[in-house]
């Protein structure tokens, strides 16, 4: 057998294996990333498969190409709605919590390892940035419903502090080399790194969507392919002109997946198994370059610099960090708990190898273990610590799932799958009943395993699935009827016009969408324009009553058949 097939067959049987374990790790809650780098060591020269395996540049390559699909696949998922309001407590943490992670380990490492003050802060940070695939790992795997705020400082945070944290262990590895000075070399470094690759990403990004857009590619397989090949630009790109690519590539997803494209849902799920293939790769890879032996033997600095870490580091940083933005004590608690390591730090340990910086590699065993260690104590502990902190949302429905028609490449609209919970606004009602907008339809309802007509008189019920065809601009309130009935009718997008039937009443508005309307709640919303608006009845016209705008859209024979219904803020403008 030549070398190719055999490396053909053990790669394919370690991708298999960590494949396979994933459904292990979900349900018995073992960390992913503890798996699949169990795996490799388990292959590796002191397991039982005795693969010897120290190739650092090509581990450091391999495992840079995973992290870039990553993140870009991260990027994609990121609804920039949804974390807007966790923008500037997720950049500051990202930022400033990185360089007080590092700081504060780098102090401690004088103190307790006797190391310099310079080695200290590049151990540092290296293990200071969080994960995020292994934080919402945890938070999907259990079944936990953090506050949207949180959950998406979390998730800004964690998507944003890798290249926080690749800046600082390049510029003090440059520093440590005598290739800079301490002050104004890092500095503007610093600068070109966050400039370049933000500039990068965001026009790639940009580029991606008006080039997908356009182009008519014969296979539809290729789009995705194309949109990967892209982002794979966008990091060495930005990196060739001294930017951060892991930034660029960041940027470019959200650019990406907060517009239409073509083939979206195809885009995305092919984005998913590739990330998943990349993770499994890269864990198993890192696993074969350490050895149990060489672990055990920093098990003493290792432990000490990880209860720091766990202990005084983080919860100092995001103390710091997150104290203008008024956030409770039991979220910056859970916040603090919720630094999970992953593959960034284990990745960036093997700079100082490859540089052939001294005692590079009781470097590189420390932070492995350091990341094993926290992974464990924090991955399992995290969801009972949500739970006793009263964080957990339990109860919050499934968001809805959009499906694709792969013959049409720009329908203008979507075939969306909402299931209903318990508590959805739509649970016990029937079709007819419901206070539809109009370019939303009912197409079906899957009941079990039947699928049930949906007629005017169908009672939907709990744990169905209910397809509408729908267009984009109508998508948040249709969100909006299969939420609780608790919700904040705030999380409807302000200034946006959706279009209501003139037939609706009142009433169906303020049961099925939490709003409230300054009118009798038995009038349809015809006769509260024509009452209000009287011989200026006309299309667009329109009036405010109270923090929902209503302008007529469509007149037929002096009665209002259509109707623009927008949500607005307390202090606009009447």
């Amino acid at each position: 057998m030549i070398q190719i097939e055999g490396l053909m067959l053990v790669g394919g049987l370690l991708v298999l294996v960590g494949t396979a374990s994933s459904k292990f790790s979900s349900r018995f809650g073992v960390p992913l990333l503890l798996l699949f780098i169990g795996i490799g060591m388990l292959a590796g020269s002191e397991g039982i498969g005795g693969i010897r395996f120290s190739d650092y540049h090509v581990a450091h390559g391999i495992a840079t190409l995973g992290l870039a699909v990553i993140l870009f696949d991260g990027g994609l998922r990121t609804s920039l709605p949804e974390v807007r309001p966790a923008m500037a407590p997720g950049i500051v943490l990202a930022t400033v919590g990185v360089l007080i992670t590092a700081g504060t380990i780098g102090f401690a490492a004088k103190l307790l390892l006797d190391l310099p003050m310079l080695p200290g802060l590049l151990l540092g940070s290296i293990v200071a940035s969080t994960d995020a695939a292994a934080v919402f790992a945890v938070v999907r795997g259990s079944g936990l419903n953090l506050p949207k705020r949180l959950a998406a400082t979390l998730e800004l945070e964690s998507g944003l502090n890798d290249p926080m944290a690749i800046f600082l262990t390049i510029g003090l590895l440059e520093v440590l080399l005598n290739r800079m000075e301490l002050g104004s070399g890092l500095v503007v470094l610093f600068l070109q790194q966050m400039v370049v690759g933000a500039v990068i990403g965001v026009v790639v990004g940009k580029l991606i969507v008006w080039v997908v857009n356009r182009i008519d590619l014969d296979a539809p397989g290729l789009y995705p392919v194309m949109i990967l090949a892209s982002a794979i630009f966008a990091f060495g790109a930005a990196g060739k002109l001294g930017g951060s690519g892991f930034l660029a590539v960041y940027l470019a997803g959200i650019m990406v997946g907060n517009a239409r494209i073509a083939f979206e849902r195809g885009v995305m799920l092919f984005m998913d198994g590739t990330a998943w293939l990349s993770q499994i790769t890269m864990f198993v890879l890192l696993g074969l370059l350490s050895s149990p032996s060489r672990v055990l033997h920093v098990a003493v600095p290792a432990i000490l610099v990880t209860v720091v870490l766990i202990f005084i580091a983080r919860p100092l940083a995001v103390l710091v960090s997150l104290l203008p933005f008024r956030f409770k004590p039991r979220e910056l608690t859970l916040i603090s708990w919720a630094g999970l390591k992953g593959a960034v730090p284990i990745v960036l340990a093997t700079y100082p190898l490859l540089v052939r910086y001294p005692q590079s590699d009781t470097l590189f065993d420390v932070v492995f273990f350091v990341v094993l260690l926290s992974t464990a104590v924090q991955t399992w502990t995290l969801p009972m610590l949500a739970r006793r902190l009263g964080l957990d949302e339990a109860g919050r429905p499934m968001p809805p799932v959009a499906l694709e028609i792969t013959s049409v490449k720009h329908l203008g609209g979507d075939i969306v799958d909402y299931p209903v919970s318990a508590g959805s606004r739509v649970a016990g009602r029937r079709v007819r009943d419901l206070a539809l907008p109009d370019d939303a339809v009912v197409a079906m309802i899957a009941r079990g395993r039947r699928v049930v007509p949906p007629r005017g008189s169908t009672r939907i019920e709990v744990g169905d699935h209910v397809f509408f065809v729908v267009v984009p601009e109508v998508r948040p309130l249709v969100d909006r009827l299969f939420t609780q009935d608790d919700d904040d009718p705030a999380d409807l997008p302000l200034d946006m016009e959706f279009p209501i039937s003139g037939a609706t009443t009142v009433a169906d508005i303020e049961e099925f969408y939490g709003l409230t309307i300054d009118a009798s709640s038995s009038k349809t919303l015809d006769e509260v324009l024509r009452l209000q608006l009287g011989s200026r009845l006309e299309k667009g016209r329109g009036v405010r009553l109270g923090n929902v705008k209503l302008r007529v859209r469509e007149v037929v024979d002096g009665h209002v058949t259509q109707v623009g219904m927008e949500v607005v803020s307390e202090d606009a403008q009447p």
